[in-house]
């Protein structure tokens, strides 16, 4: 079994989707439409009962998810440069000593727009960490295939 003690470094999950649109509109409905293209019902911490997700747009903003009965924080923004690079912590339903870290780069490509995420820091997920990583790097597949989706549309 492979120890996962925060002296071992984990690989980052990277995934990436090309959307026939421009940097600007790529990052606004990564950003600002969230809520229309995040699969709530299977990957949020209410599911069911989860209404939306947001992002608010500055450093220090919150990422969360809403629902019928309040708001819970998915993590923080910690870089905000419009509209090439969005960087935030991510810990939902998790406590904040488990926070990973999500960057997100947007670069033209042609008439389209390269998307890379890297999804990084599982270290603080502790004894967990690789069956998270590993989550994950199923999870981020179907959540950027809708994103697509909302970018190219």
């Amino acid at each position: 079994m492979e120890s996962t003690q925060p002296t071992q470094r984990i690989d980052p999950v990277r995934k990436s989707v090309v959307v026939d649109t421009s940097v600007q509109n790529a990052f606004r409905v990564f950003t600002e439409r969230i809520g229309e293209w995040w699969p709530m019902k299977t990957h949020s911490v209410h599911e069911e009962l989860a209404e939306t997700a947001g992002i608010e747009p500055r450093v220090g903003g919150d990422v969360f998810e809403l629902w019928r009965d309040g708001r819970e924080s998915w993590g923080e923004v910690t870089a905000w440069e419009p509209p090439h690079r969005l960087v935030f912590t991510w810990h939902p339903g998790r406590p904040a000593e488990e926070t990973t870290e999500v960057e997100v780069r947007f670069a033209a490509q042609g008439g389209s727009t390269l998307v890379e995420l890297e999804h990084r820091g599982w270290e603080a997920r502790g004894e967990n960490a690789l069956a998270a990583r590993a989550s994950y790097d199923e999870g981020w597949d179907p959540v950027l295939a809708r994103y697509g989706e909302a970018a190219s549309s």
